[in-house]
C-alpha cells in the first residue's frame, strides 16, 4: 500500500505540449505563460481553455488592461479549436480592465473571489497578469501587497480546486517577481527573426512534481493553433537493441547488383549510409534505386528532399513511387524550419506507412533549409536525428554534397561521416581528356568489404558498375598517372 497522493493530470491535447511537460498540467496547479509580446501566450492559453472545458469542468477566462473580450474572440475564433457553443455554457469571460486601472489589489482579489464563487470553475485563466503588476507600481502599491495579492491568490485558487493559469510578459523580470516563487509550473514563450525568418520556441522553466522534456522545443502557429515539436529523446540503449536485431537478421539490397557485392553482400537492415560526391555525380539516382529496391519487396520508404522539387528534372521512377503512395515524401521550403519539426513529421510519415527505408536527400539542402539560427547546431541535431532513426529501426541514406575538387578526399563538410555506419564516396576522374564516373565504398562498420575504385556509368535502367580503375588509366585524386604509351613514348620506345 503507497502513501503518495496520486494528482490527475489534465490532458491538454495541445500537439507536443503534453508531452513536453511531462505527461499534462496537475490538477489544480498554479501556472504561468510567459514572454514577450507576439510569441503566443494568448493563443495558448486559448487552446488548453478550450480543450479543456466542458460542463463539468467550466472554465473562467479574466482579462485586464490588454485585449477586452470582444477583441479576443473576434481573432482566436479563427482558430480551428474555437467552440462558440462553449461560449456562455463551459466558457465564460470576465472584463476587470476598470478595476485594474484603479490599481487596488485587495478589490481585485475580492472581484475575483466573488466570481469563482459564483461559477464555480475548474479552469482560471488570467490575462495579463503583468499589467496588474505594472498598475501597481504606477499606484505606488508596496512590494510586500503585490506578494500578499500573488499568495492569497494562489492559495484561493488551489483551495477552490481550479487549475490556474496567468499568462504575462514577467519572465524577462524573473530575478524580481514573487509571483515565480508560487508557482508551481512555468513555461516560457520566445521568438527570433533572422531575415526573412521566425522562429519561435518554448521552455518548460519548471513544473513541481513530474519530470519534463529538457530545452528549447520550436513551436508554429497556424490555422489549427499551436504545434509544439518536442526535442526528440535518444535512447541510446534501446537503439543498439534494435540495431544488433535487424543486422543479425539480413542485409538489404541497393537496387544496384555490383554495389551489393562491394558492400560485402548488401546494406546491413538498420544501418545509416552516407553517400557522398560532386554535382551530377549520380548520388539521388542511388538513393533511388535503394527506395525501389524496398518498394519491390513491399517494404515502403520517406525521402526528404531538399534538393529539387515535383516541378524539376526528377527522375520517373522516383515520382511514379510517390504518386503510387508507395513512397512517402517531405518537401519543404519553409525559411523558419527546424531539424526538430522535420524529425517529428519524418516520425510521423514512418509510422503511417511502416517504412522500413529512409532517404535525406541531401544534407547540403538539408541545412539551407533550416532557418539560421538552428544552424549552429546542425551537427548536433543530425546525430540525435540518426540516433532516433536507428531506434526505430530503419534503414537510412543520406547523401552530401562534395565540391568539384580532385585533391581532398572527404566525405561530409559537416564532420558528420562518424555518425553512420557505411560510407559510399562518389567522384570524376579524367581520361584521355574525358570525365568518368568512380566509386568506392569507404566503410562498412563491423563488415568486411570490397576496397576497389570501380566505374560505373548512369543509363536509362540506373546506375552500372563496371570493372575497376587500372592504375595506368587517367588522373584520379588529382595525381596524374601515365599510360603504357605514355610511358614507352618518353623511353623512345616504338609501340
Amino acid at each position: 500500500m503507497s502513501d503518495k497522493v496520486a494528482i490527475r493530470r489534465l490532458i491538454t491535447g495541445v500537439p507536443g505540449l503534453d508531452e513536453i511537460v511531462g505527461g499534462g498540467f496537475p490538477e489544480f496547479s498554479f501556472n504561468l505563460i510567459t514572454g514577450s509580446p507576439g510569441s503566443g501566450k494568448t493563443t495558448l492559453a486559448h487552446q488548453i481553455m478550450f480543450a479543456l472545458a466542458n460542463r463539468e469542468m467550466p472554465a473562467l477566462f479574466f482579462t485586464m488592461l490588454g485585449e477586452p473580450p470582444l477583441k479576443m474572440l473576434r481573432y482566436q475564433q479563427q482558430f480551428s479549436f474555437f467552440d462558440q457553443a462553449k461560449i456562455s455554457t463551459s466558457i465564460r469571460f470576465v472584463d476587470l480592465s476598470d478595476h485594474v486601472a484603479m490599481g487596488n489589489l485587495e478589490e481585485m482579489l475580492r472581484r475575483i473571489t466573488k466570481e469563482v464563487e459564483a461559477f464555480s470553475p475548474a479552469l482560471v485563466f488570467v490575462d495579463s497578469f503583468r499589467s496588474v503588476i505594472q498598475e501597481a507600481h504606477r499606484q505606488d502599491q508596496a512590494t510586500f501587497s503585490q506578494q500578499l495579492f500573488t499568495q492569497k491568490l494562489g492559495i484561493q485558487l488551489s483551495g477552490w480546486q481550479a487549475t490556474t493559469f496567468l499568462i504575462g510578459e514577467f519572465w524577462t523580470e524573473r530575478g524580481s517577481h514573487p509571483v515565480l516563487t508560487v508557482a508551481d509550473g512555468l513555461l516560457s514563450l520566445e521568438q527570433s527573426v533572422h531575415r526573412n525568418s521566425m522562429v519561435r520556441k518554448m521552455q518548460v522553466i519548471k513544473m513541481r512534481g513530474q519530470a519534463t522534456r529538457p530545452g528549447m522545443h520550436t513551436f508554429r502557429i497556424t490555422s489549427d493553433g499551436i504545434e509544439i515539436f518536442p526535442t526528440p529523446l535518444v535512447d541510446t540503449r534501446k537503439a543498439l537493441e534494435t540495431s544488433k536485431q535487424l543486422r543479425n537478421r539480413t542485409r538489404l539490397a541497393t537496387g544496384v547488383p555490383r554495389l551489393d557485392e562491394m558492400l560485402g553482400g548488401g546494406l546491413p537492415s538498420g544501418y545509416s549510409l552516407l553517400v557522398a560526391g560532386p554535382s551530377g555525380s549520380g548520388k539521388t539516382i542511388l538513393a533511388t534505386a535503394f527506395l525501389k529496391a524496398g518498394v519491390l519487396k513491399g517494404e515502403p520508404g520517406v525521402i526528404v528532399a531538399f534538393e529539387q522539387t515535383r516541378s524539376q528534372s526528377w527522375n520517373r521512377t522516383l515520382d511514379d513511387m510517390i504518386r503510387a503512395g508507395q513512397i512517402g515524401l517531405i518537401n519543404t521550403r519553409s525559411p523558419d524550419l527546424s531539424i526538430d519539426e522535420i524529425v517529428q513529421h519524418l516520425i510521423r510519415l514512418i509510422h503511417q506507412m511502416n517504412a522500413t527505408r529512409v532517404v535525406i536527400d541531401s544534407l547540403s539542402g538539408f541545412e539551407l533549409a533550416i532557418a539560421p539560427t538552428f544552424r549552429e547546431d546542425f551537427r548536433e541535431s543530425l546525430f540525435r536525428m540518426v540516433a532516433v532513426l536507428s531506434g526505430l529501426g530503419v534503414t537510412v541514406l543520406m547523401t552530401s554534397e562534395l565540391e568539384d575538387r580532385y585533391i581532398d578526399l572527404r566525405f561530409s563538410p559537416y564532420g558528420s561521416a562518424f555518425l553512420t555506419d557505411a560510407i559510399i564516396v562518389q567522384r570524376y576522374i579524367e581520361v584521355e581528356s574525358c570525365l568518368q564516373r568512380v566509386m568506392s565504398v569507404v566503410k562498412v562498420r563491423a563488415s568486411v568489404h570490397s576496397t576497389e575504385i570501380r566505374r560505373f556509368e548512369i543509363t536509362d535502367d540506373g546506375i552500372v558498375i563496371g570493372n575497376p580503375v587500372s592504375e595506368f588509366e587517367g588522373i584520379l585524386g588529382g595525381q596524374p598517372t601515365r599510360t603504357k604509351a605514355s610511358k614507352s613514348a618518353d623511353k623512345g620506345e616504338t609501340l
